[in-house]
This record gives C-alpha cells, structure tokens and sequence, in this order.
C-alpha cells in the first residue's frame, strides 16, 4: 500500500505505475483518493477547531454564571451542545472516508522498480541466466505421476474419493523423498544463516489483508466458516504476520527466517495438461525463507535471496534458470520479483519451481512493522522466497534423475536423508 501524502504529492507518478501495470481502469482510483482526502482534511481541520473551541467555550460559561447572567450562559450551552453534535458528525464523517480511502488505497498498485522489464503479462519475462546444463535423455520420460506409480508412490484415485481433485497420497520411497527434500533445504538454509521456524498454519484476516492483494486473497484462500481465520497459502503470510504492529531496532535487523509448513490454495482458474497430478494441487508443503531489513539493503537481500535458491537446486544437478517478471505480471504489492524455473526434459522447457519478492514497505505499511531509527520511526521492507516446495520440485528431481531402466539416481547431498540410499529401484 502506498503512502497517501505520495500519492497526494505525486498523482502523475501513480498514475503512470498504473499504466505501466496495464490496469487502466485503476486510474480513477487516484483522482477519487484525491478527492475523498481532501474532505477527510477539511472534516479533520474543522473537528479539530471545534475541540479546540470547547475548552475556551466552557470557561466563558463558567464566567458568565459567575457574573449571574444566566440567560447569556444558557445561550452558550445551547452553542456547545450545537458544537457537540457537529463535532459528533464529523468524527463519524472522518471514520467513514478513512475506511473508504484505505479500501482503495490498498487497490492502487505499489510503485516498480525502475530496472523491471515493461510486459502485459508472464509471456514477456525475461530470461536472466541459466545455471546448469540442461540434458535431454536418449529414452522418453513419462509424466512424472506415471514414474511415482511405477515405485508404487502415489495414489490419486484414492484422494480423489476422499477429498477430490487436486490432492494425493504419497508412499514409499516416494514420499520419503518429498520428506528428505523438506529435510535438506531446512538445514540448507540453517547453514546459510537463516532462524528455523515452524509457524501457525491459520491466520487472521488483518494479517491476510496485511501480506497480499484482494485479488489474490481472492483466488488463493480458504476461509474457515464461522471464524475469523484462513487457511495459509505459503507461511510467508504468518512469518510476515509474525511482525505485526511491531517496532524494531536497527541492531536487531535483518530479520532472516526460514520456515517450513504445508500450504493451501484454491488454484482457481487451473487448466491443462501440467495442472494434472501433482504439478497444482490444493495441498502441498514448503520451505520458505524471509527477510524484514532496513529500506536501503532490501535490494542486496533480494539478490541473496534468489541466489540461495539457485544453489540449492543445483546441489541436486537440476538445470535452473532465473526469469525477471514483468510489470504485468507483478502482483499488486510487488516492487519487483524473479522466479527460479527448473528444466523439464520431458517438456523441453523450463517450468516455475520458486518465486523471489521485494515487497518494499508495502506490507510492513498495512501491517505496521516499523524501525525506530534515530531521527524516527519508519517502514521496514519485507522480502520472501521460495526455498523448495515439494512436490511440484519432485517433477523436476524425478525427470532429471531418471535412468533408462527407470531407476532414480539420489544425488550425494540427498543422501544421508534417504538412509544413505544412492538409487531409487523400481
């Protein structure tokens, strides 16, 4: 969410990120900010000489009853009283546009950083670089489900009967795999310097509200009937939420967290053949890291962070690359964003198996996470990305990894949480 004086100050600025976005029909929106702030200042200026009426009005009440001019002093209750319901309206009026102008401020797209490309949408990201060689086998791969089924590994007409579409059971080496995966980027990032941490699984609406867009609460959430709790759809949300309404010292930054949880998400709209067994699903787990730093090391930290993923992936030989998204691709609270893409030899194309976020002080805005710097207090900048989430990451360790004989190769790294085991058999 952006700062209202900015957006008051710079109209043509916001304006112009909107266009960049390609979300013309937000446009109005910052006129009609404009407009509904300048009545909340006009209510504000005239509630606040009102209060500072008061006090003078009741000494001279006081005077007069003093002098016995009774009549005189009743004329001036009969203000203060004219005064009060005024002031009565007005603090209603101030509630009512406070509310109205926060609900489309949080509407209004957070301003890019300048060095993002200009694109409609994910079909013009850029390639940034390509870590690895990417291989392509000389026998077929199969669709990953049918590699996880010859090892007895998964079971989705199961799920189906007791949950529906979108979920599975994992068995075996299979599932233990997705375990040792979990188990491997924990202690990867622990190496690396990061808090572990295992946080709630449900949160509030304000903090839902606090870390992501209407749009995308919209296509992700699950809301728990009757309470005032969601579902999580990453536990960036609760690591985020962890922070709220907080202030904290310079010495104690960076915050640096990884955190492990199943995730949940109603993938509306999914479609199409990779939407198939495991690739989106409703359920899944992840490990995931965050970052809450100073304003002018969020940029450093957002490189570390993409870095930390690439590397991960290529202790386990999976072929990566790095894609820089778009203006139009870019969720609303998003400064800018690149996500880490693995090689798929049966598809011969790279597909999304991370995405790193600089989300600016956009969240830490709605959420109020401050520092108390030494001339004041001011917003934190929040960061997250995608350590590994199994098991979309099975797809591309499988068909990697594949032999001819259909045995899975288990990279050194992997293996003292596989019992030592170097071959997946059949």
């Amino acid at each position: 969410m952006l700062d209202l004086k900015f957006l008051r100050e710079n109209p043509d600025v916001v304006k112009e990120n909107i266009k960049k976005k390609f979300q013309d029909n937000k446009l109005s929106l910052v006129d009609e900010v404009i407009e509904l702030d300048k009545q909340s200042r006009a209510a504000k200026q005239e509630a606040d000489n009102l209060r500072g009426n008061r006090n003078r009005i009741s000494k001279q009440i006081g005077a007069l009853m003093a002098q016995g001019k009774k009549e005189e002093a009743e004329q001036v209750k009969a203000e203060v009283t004219a005064n009060a319901k005024r002031l009565a309206e007005l603090e209603a009026l101030e509630a009512d546009l406070s509310e109205k102008i926060k609900n489309i401020m949080m509407k209004i797209p957070n301003i890019i950083d300048p060095s993002v490309p200009i694109g409609k949408d994910d079909s013009e990201n850029v390639e940034v670089k390509r870590y690895g060689e990417p291989v392509t086998p000389d026998f077929e791969i199969p669709y990953h489900t049918e590699i996880m089924e010859k090892f007895n590994g998964i079971d989705l007409d199961s799920a189906r009967k007791v949950a529906g579409n979108g979920f599975y059971y994992l068995m075996g080496d299979i599932a233990r795999l997705h375990s040792a995966v979990i188990s491997y980027a924990r202690d990867f990032m622990i190496d690396r310097g990061f808090t572990y941490c295992v946080p709630p699984f449900m949160i509030r609406s304000e903090v839902v509200t606090g870390v992501m867009s209407f749009a995308e609460m919209d296509a992700m959430m699950y809301k728990i009937e009757g309470e005032d709790l969601y579902l999580i759809g990453t536990s960036e949300h609760s690591m985020i939420g962890k922070f709220i309404d907080t202030i904290i010292q310079p010495d104690n930054l960076p915050q640096t967290l990884t955190s492990y949880s199943p995730c949940f998400r109603k993938e509306k709209g999914a479609h199409g053949i990779e939407e198939r067994g495991v690739y989106r699903i409703h359920q899944f787990e992840k490990q995931e890291m965050i970052v809450v730093c100073e304003p002018e090391d969020s940029m450093n930290w957002f490189d570390k962070l993409w870095q930390n993923t690439v590397d991960l992936f290529r202790s386990l030989d999976i072929p990566v690359r790095t894609l820089e998204c778009c203006s139009g691709d870019l969720a609303d609270l998003k400064v800018k964003s690149i996500d880490v893409e693995a090689w798929s030899p049966r598809q011969q194309k790279y597909f999304e198996v991370g995405s790193c976020s600089n989300l600016g002080d956009a969240q830490a805005r709605r959420l109020k996470i401050r520092i108390n710097g030494k001339d004041g207090k001011y917003f934190a900048h929040t960061l997250n990305n995608t350590v590994v989430a199994p098991p979309r990451m099975l797809i591309a360790f499988l068909e990697n990894n594949l032999n001819a004989d259909g045995t899975v190769n288990i990279p050194e790294a992997l293996r003292p949480y596989m019992g030592g085991k170097e071959i997946i058999g059949k």
